[in-house]
C-alpha cells in the first residue's frame, strides 16, 4: 500500500537508479512539457510556479513493487507521474527512461489500481495539509504536527496600583470610626499636593528627574501617566470636594466608591470585558455619554459595590461615629436634616426598606458614574464628585417625599 510524504523534491530515491532523476526531459508528447527550439527545457520561473504546493513523494510498499523487481517501481513511478502532471499538478519531471505508446497505453488492472491508489493517498494528503494550513491561522504548530493555540496575552491588572487605590478607603474608614478631624485630612491633603504637583512640572522639564521620579515611582503610573499630569493629583481634587462641601458620612460613601467600585470595574473589566458584551455609546433614557471602552461587566462590578458600600456603611459603620449624631440617614430616623446648632430633624424613609432603597441607588450610580464619558476629566476627579453629589441628592428627594406622604 503506498504511502505519501510531503517534500520539495518529486523523486526521491525509491531504487538506485532513480536518484539520477530529472536529469533529462520527457517526450513531447506530455501535455507539461515545453522545449524550447534548441531541445532545452525551459524551467517554470513565473512567481505563481514558484509558489506552488510542496511536490509529494510517493514511497512504494507493496509487496509486488519491492526492490527485487526495480522495473515494476520505475513503470508506476513514471505513470503515476505522468497522470499527475496531465491534472495539471506538477509542473515537469525528468526520467532517465522515456516512456513508450505501449507502455503508457497498456496498464494491466493491478496497475491501474496501483495508480489509483497512489493518487488518492495524494489527494488525501493534499487535503491534510489544507485543513493544517487553516488551522494554523490561529494558531502556531509546535513542531510535532500538531496546532498549538496562540495565548492570549494576560490583561495587566495593574496590581501595586490597585492596592494602593484601595488601600484609601480602609484608610478613610479609620480616620472616620476614630473622629478624626476634617479640617485637618484636608489640609494635610492640600500640603501633599503641594509637593505633588511641582514635582509633575519638573519631571515634564527635565529628563534626568523624570527618569529618578519613574524609577521610584513608575510602578503605580499608568504609560498614560508619564507624559501627561499623575492620576494622584486629581485622586487628591475629588477628594478634597467632596470632604470640603458635602456632609461627612456622605463624603465617606463618595471616597469608598472611588477607591473600592472603581478598582473592583477596572479589575474585572480587564479581566472579562474583552469577552463580555460592551456599553451602549449613550445612557438609555438619560442618553449620556459612556466610554466606549468600558463593559457590561465592569458596570456591574462597579454597581454591586456600590451597593453594598452604601448598604454597609449606613447599616453599620455610620452609627460608630459619635453614636450617630451627625449622620444624614439613620435607620430608627431616616434621613436626617442636620443643621449645626440645632437638633437634627427626623424626615423619615428609615428602617430595611428605605437602606435597601438607598443602596440600590448608590449602586447605579456608582456604575453610571464610572462608565461616563467626560473627554479629557479623569475619573479619579468626577467619580466621587458625581457619585456623592447624586446620592446627597436623592436623600433629599427621598426626605421630601417621606416628609410629605407622612403629613
Amino acid at each position: 500500500m503506498p504511502s505519501v510524504e510531503c517534500d520539495t523534491a518529486t523523486t526521491n530515491a525509491h531504487d538506485p537508479s532513480a536518484n539520477q532523476a530529472r536529469r533529462r526531459s520527457r517526450s513531447t508528447r506530455s501535455p507539461s512539457l515545453t522545449r524550447s527550439a534548441a531541445g532545452s527545457r525551459v524551467l517554470p520561473t513565473s512567481p505563481a510556479a514558484r509558489k506552488r504546493s510542496p511536490s509529494p513523494v510517493i514511497n512504494f510498499h507493496s509487496a509486488s513493487l519491492s526492490a527485487e523487481s526495480p522495473t515494476g517501481v520505475q513503470s508506476i513511478t513514471r505513470k503515476v507521474i505522468r497522470r499527475l502532471e496531465g491534472l495539471g499538478h506538477l509542473e515537469m519531471v525528468e526520467m532517465d527512461m522515456p516512456v513508450t505508446e505501449e507502455e503508457e497505453e497498456a496498464l494491466t488492472p493491478s496497475e491501474e489500481q496501483e495508480i489509483e491508489t497512489v493518487l488518492y493517498a495524494i489527494g488525501k494528503e493534499a487535503v491534510k495539509n489544507v485543513e493544517a494550513e487553516n488551522e494554523s491561522r490561529n494558531g502556531h504548530s509546535n513542531g510535532n504536527g500538531h496546532i498549538k493555540k496562540e495565548k492570549k496575552e494576560k490583561p495587566d491588572l495593574e496590581i501595586p496600583r490597585k492596592v494602593l487605590h484601595s488601600s484609601i478607603g480602609f484608610f478613610t474608614l479609620y480616620l472616620y470610626v476614630s473622629e478624626g478631624d476634617v479640617r485637618t485630612i484636608v489640609m494635610v491633603l492640600w500640603m501633599a499636593l503641594a509637593i505633588i504637583v511641582p514635582a509633575d512640572l519638573l519631571r515634564f522639564n527635565s529628563r534626568r528627574f523624570a527618569r529618578t521620579y519613574e524609577k521610584y515611582l513608575g510602578f503605580l503610573m499608568r504609560e498614560s501617566e508619564k507624559d501627561s499630569v499623575n492620576g494622584v493629583v486629581y485622586y487628591i481634587l475629588g477628594v478634597n470636594f467632596v470632604l470640603s462641601l458635602y456632609p461627612q458620612d456622605v463624603a465617606t460613601v463618595a471616597i469608598l466608591i472611588l477607591s473600592w467600585a472603581d478598582t473592583a470595574a477596572s479589575t474585572f473589566g480587564r479581566l472579562y470585558g474583552s469577552a463580555m458584551r460592551k456599553l451602549p455609546a449613550r445612557l438609555p433614557i438619560l442618553r449620556l455619554p459612556l466610554a466606549p471602552r468600558k463593559s457590561l461587566v465592569g458596570f456591574t462590578a462597579a454597581a454591586v459595590t456600590g451597593a453594598a458600600i452604601a448598604l454597609g456603611f449606613w447599616g453599620y459603620i455610620a452609627p460608630m461615629r459619635a453614636g450617630g449624631q451627625d449622620i444624614t440617614w439613620s435607620w430608627d430616623e431616616g434621613v436626617r436634616q442636620v443643621a449645626q446648632g440645632t437638633e437634627p430633624k427626623s424626615l423619615g424613609g428609615g428602617g430595611a426598606l428605605g437602606l435597601l432603597v438607598i443602596s440600590v441607588v448608590a449602586g447605579v450610580v456608582s456604575g453610571i458614574a464610572e462608565a461616563l464619558d467626560l473627554g479629557s476629566l479623569d475619573d479619579n476627579l468626577t467619580l466621587p464628585i458625581i457619585s456623592g453629589g447624586c446620592i446627597l441628592g436623592f436623600l433629599k428627594l427621598l426626605g421630601m417625599a417621606t416628609s410629605w406622604f407622612s403629613s
